[in-house]
């Protein structure tokens, strides 16, 4: 059964360990960052954007394919289905074909904008008992169009947003979404300080967590990071293994031309990295 995210998140806060938020594209993303989550006892987070929930058919296809692997997979660790960067139409969509969470990216908008869409998606999110996240700042690169520069948020805003009983808050501090550039400087720990103590015990949340390194990971973690956004890195690693197998001719041996051999290495090479990810967060046995 899918779960809002705010109480896996509140408890990686306490325990000073940060949950998956891993997005999902397919079937076999799905199925690969499940089977992970069970193995390794962890709660997780299924993240859609908008643009993957078009490609998929539609938030109730991919509702219906969740819930479905959930009871047939004989998932018993905690798992929340999540609208990554959504607008307030799509969080509507969602919160109507049944996800457990949204995120409402209100970034792009005036601040009091902002606030007041919030608002609203707070009131009917918690009413329908599903969890919650805003974001403040706007993350560099591009999410589905929606383009940032890397922004670092100002610490006053997240408290006006933290306010609204939001239940996890996205703080820009220099992440970007994709690949980081060579000239990257870094994380701003000064700014996820300052937000930290504007916004007291609320979980925050890091986007664009492939390409961070190890030891600023951790960091943020200790400073009340509870939620760690993870896309790129498997997209890249199941294009890798795919690759490797065409070039390879496999798919030209025998029946390796059907789709189940042919994904199959993508897939293991997306489970290969949601483990990695989630040893590095501090997520495992923790759903024991």
């Amino acid at each position: 059964m899918l779960v809002p995210a705010k109480e896996m998140l509140d408890k990686a806060r306490e325990g000073k360990y940060a949950v998956g938020h891993f997005n999902i594209n397919n079937l076999e993303w799905t199925k690969a960052i499940l089977q992970t989550a069970q193995e390794l006892k962890s709660p997780v987070i299924l993240g859609v954007s908008e643009g993957a929930g078009k490609y998929m058919t539609g938030y109730k296809t991919i509702v219906g394919m969740v819930n479905g692997m959930l009871e047939e997979l004989n998932i018993t660790v905690p798992v929340a289905l999540h609208l990554d960067h959504g607008s307030y139409e799509g969080c509507l969509k969602c919160i109507e074909a049944g996800f457990s969470s949204v995120m409402f990216d209100g970034s792009h908008y005036p601040i009091a904008e902002n606030v007041e869409k919030t608002s609203e998606l707070v009131k009917i999110c918690h009413e329908k008992g599903m969890s919650i996240e805003a974001e403040v700042g706007a993350i560099g690169g591009e999410e589905d169009g929606v383009v940032g520069m890397g922004e670092c948020a100002d610490p006053n805003e997240c408290k006006a947003i933290a306010d609204l009983g939001v239940d996890f808050l996205a703080a820009g501090i220099g992440n970007i979404h994709g690949k980081y550039p060579a000239n990257w400087p870094g994380l701003s720990f000064e700014t996820l300080a300052a937000v930290k103590e504007k916004v007291g015990e609320l979980p925050l949340v890091l986007h664009g967590g492939t390409g961070i390194p190890a030891d600023q990971i951790k960091k943020a973690i200790s400073l009340g990071v509870s939620k760690i956004n993870v896309n790129t890195e498997c997209q890249i690693a199941f294009a890798e293994a795919t690759r490797k197998y065409i070039e390879e001719g496999k798919d030209l041996q025998g029946k390796g031309f059907d789709p189940r051999k042919l994904l199959a290495p993508g897939t293991e090479a997306i489970k290969a990295t949601v483990k990695e990810k989630m040893e590095l967060f501090g997520s495992v046995g923790k759903a024991e």
